[in-house]
């Protein structure tokens, strides 16, 4: 009880700064019985000063419900996690109640305006233990999941590529995501059978952005994720040459278990980063040593094609991975594997094999 009058009593200060950080304008049409009201999408242009994406300095999850079904959004307190869906409910106030709703429509201010009328009317019963709840998935239906390949100096060398000249693409698609502490049925071995463990920061947009350049690119980022681009190299690397069918397996991109807003991050370009397969460091590195930074890599795709708000990228793998390792050394990835990634400021996920 104390832990929640203490939660209570946080949110006050939590809803001043997000109603600072994310006031939106809202079209007098919209707000339809059963609807929650969408923000006016801004302009994607640098003096668009409330933009859809800007959050401030806090870190949301997922979570599933076994009983009423579904995933939701819930807020990351030090004392436990704010149910936004169960304050909905509870106080007949419709918000967005995944993180890509809240991206595509600016509807931040709603669940800013929620946490404070939960706090008004003392139901504390919408924070529960981080430990009882399960996770489900972060990420659900981004429009697109952009991937860049060999963009840590290090990793390309100990996989005798070269240093690429401009960032290499390729991308998975939604049926491969999945939460943490999930579990990634392997394919029959005729279908595939090197598996191998890729930790990746993985950048959420949070405005649209088109041909944007690089000193404004961290801009258009709402925040960051820890993931893993698990591959079957067999089918990226012995099949002529096809990246994508070895990257989008069914539950092959794994993110969670915590969305960081960028506000609370910092320099994306400076995490500690780690893969540890039962228990055994297997990766230890720094988003310092990325061939393309952030920046870069935003500003090189707005310039092919638009990101979208809630879209989504994997900024590549550093050094370690099974693929790098002298062919007589690689033991691949098996049922019954256990698969953490770290992330500085991001926490870990993990994930079992099967």
């Amino acid at each position: 009880m104390t832990q929640r009058r203490q939660f209570l009593k946080q949110t006050g200060a939590l809803g001043v700064s997000i109603a600072a950080a994310a006031a939106l304008p809202v079209r007098a049409d919209d707000g339809a019985a059963g609807q929650a009201p969408k923000a006016v999408a801004p302009e994607n242009s640098r003096s668009s000063a409330a933009h859809a994406g800007s959050l401030p300095s806090l870190t949301l999850l997922s979570m599933r419900h076994s009983g009423r079904g579904g995933e939701s959004l819930g807020i990351k307190f030090d004392d436990g996690v704010f149910d936004v869906a169960q304050a909905s409910a509870l106080l007949g106030m419709p918000v967005p109640l995944t993180l890509g709703q809240v991206l595509r429509e600016g509807g931040w201010p709603q669940v800013e305006a929620l946490i404070a009328a939960t706090r008004s009317a003392n139901l504390s019963q919408t924070l529960v233990a981080e430990n009882s709840i399960t996770y489900g998935r972060l990420i659900t239906d981004p429009g697109k999941i952009v991937c860049v390949g060999l963009n840590y100096r290090k990793h390309a060398i100990e996989v005798g590529m070269p240093i690429p000249k401009r960032p290499v693409l390729f991308n998975k698609f939604n049926n491969a995501l999945t939460s943490h502490n999930s579990t990634i049925r392997l394919p029959p071995r005729e279908v595939a059978y090197k598996f191998d463990y890729e930790t990746e920061l993985l950048v959420v947009m949070g405005r649209r952005a088109r041909d944007v350049g690089e000193s404004e690119a961290l801009d258009y980022v709402a925040g960051y994720c820890t993931a893993n681009d698990f591959s079957a190299r067999d089918l990226q690397l012995e099949t002529g040459g096809q990246w994508m069918i070895g990257k989008t397996l069914d539950a092959f991109a794994p993110i969670g278990p915590y969305f960081v807003s960028a506000a609370k991050v910092g320099d994306p370009n400076q995490l500690k980063i780690e893969t540890h397969v039962n228990g055994e460091v297997r990766q230890s590195s720094n988003t310092s040593d990325f061939i393309f930074n952030v920046q870069q890599v935003i500003s090189y795709v707005s310039r092919h094609f638009a990101l979208e708000p809630g879209d989504i990228i994997y900024t590549g793998t550093p050094e370690g991975v099974i693929q790098g390792m002298p062919p007589d050394k690689r033991v691949w990835l098996k049922a019954g594997d256990r698969v953490t990634s770290t992330i500085e400021k991001l926490g870990t996920l993990s994930f079992t094999l099967a």
